[in-house]
């Protein structure tokens, strides 16, 4: 049942526009309900800037099914219009507030969210879709970062990354424990895999090795701080990790894929004793335990619990100190969202900003 607010800023309206997937590369922009607060602990957001994620493509690409028309989109940046009675009460969050939220929910105080397991939350909701003008945010207390300010249109970017792939790539590196002097090799040249070569620059590591075949993912990387760029893989790969390092093999890996190969080839690189931070969402059947048990190399990571770490990476774009916006190559209306799905989809594009 729907409860009554204590402050609105809504539209007039009753409808918006937002991307629903229909089926494998059947994604179109259409009239939905604007949605309303059902919940006193709900915010609604007017989303500035969403974006199209690569684990998106799974659905595109048919390999995830899709058995009915589906909202799309967990990543987004915007203004609150609307708070429901506890979140108007509690006075953190206030109308006309510019807000960053993790790409799920998280309430903030039970007890997985009580030591930054947010992904974890007892409570943990999805969005019903955040490529789109509003977005229902539940458990907004424990979800929403507000800004002190509006943020300048350059800046939104950068802000947007937070959401998902700058807090996930820096969960590989928090995952695979890089420290200052390590040699750190990042398996992916996607947008989360760009986002953990900063992360592991951040972290003092000395040496980031990315493995990309594709110059402008490359070029990219290196301006984040990579020392290093592998064209090879497999075998072959390690081999010339293993040539970087003096035989020893990465100090620490940051896994951006999730695929067979791409997990394998992490561990292959990893010196004896290392860690692999494994961000990539998993489409893997079995790991290869030659390269586990037999040299100590460990594997960390899953699900990045990014709203424990939004407010430190929000800190660090405000300042200036990294850029990791620059990993949207493809910048269009919401209503082009059909266009930045196909160019993603045939790598036309690192990532898709949508400006809503």
């Amino acid at each position: 049942m729907t409860t009554q607010t204590s402050v609105c800023a809504q539209p007039e309206e009753t409808t918006m526009r937002g991307v629903v997937i229909h089926g494998p590369s059947d994604v179109r922009v259409q009239d939905r309900p604007i949605p309303q607060i059902i919940e006193p602990t709900d915010a609604i957001v007017r989303v500035v800037a969403a974006c199209i994620c690569g684990s998106d493509l799974w659905r595109y690409r048919g390999i995830n099914e899709v058995d009915k028309p589906t909202p799309m989109g967990h990543e987004y940046v915007g203004v609150i219009t609307e708070l429901g009675d506890d979140v108007a009460r509690e006075g953190k969050l206030h109308i006309g507030q510019f807000v960053i939220g993790g790409f799920t929910t998280s309430c903030g105080h039970c007890a997985a969210c009580s030591i930054g397991q947010y992904v974890a939350c007892e409570r943990m909701t999805r969005y019903d879709g955040c490529q789109a003008q509003y977005v229902r945010v539940p458990n907004a207390p424990g979800t929403l970062v507000g800004l002190d300010q509006s943020p300048e249109r350059e800046q939104i970017p950068h802000l947007l990354t937070l959401s998902d792939v700058m807090g996930t790539g820096w969960h590989a590196a928090v995952s695979a424990r890089v420290e200052p002097g390590h040699t750190t090799v990042v398996v992916g040249d996607g947008a989360v895999g760009l986002c953990g070569v900063i992360a592991a620059r951040q972290m003092g590591a000395q040496r980031v090795i990315i493995m990309s075949r594709h110059p402008q993912r490359a070029e990219l990387a290196q301006r984040f701080g990579a020392t290093d760029v592998i064209a090879e893989r497999g075998a072959e790969g390690a081999a010339k990790v293993a040539e970087l390092t003096n035989g020893l093999g990465a100090d620490s890996v940051l896994e951006c894929v999730g695929t067979h190969e791409s997990v394998d080839q992490a561990l292959q690189c990893a010196r004896s004793g290392a860690l692999v931070g494994w961000v990539g969402l998993p489409h893997i059947q079995q790991i290869n335990q030659e390269h586990m048990f037999w040299r100590g190399v460990g594997i960390a990571g899953g699900i990045a619990p990014v709203r424990a770490y939004l407010p430190h990476l929000l800190d660090l774009v405000m300042e200036g100190q990294i850029e990791p916006g620059l990993v949207f190559d493809d910048q269009r209306p919401l209503e082009d969202a059909a266009d930045g799905y196909r160019a993603m989809d045939e790598r036309e594009s690192i990532k898709t900003l949508l400006w809503i």
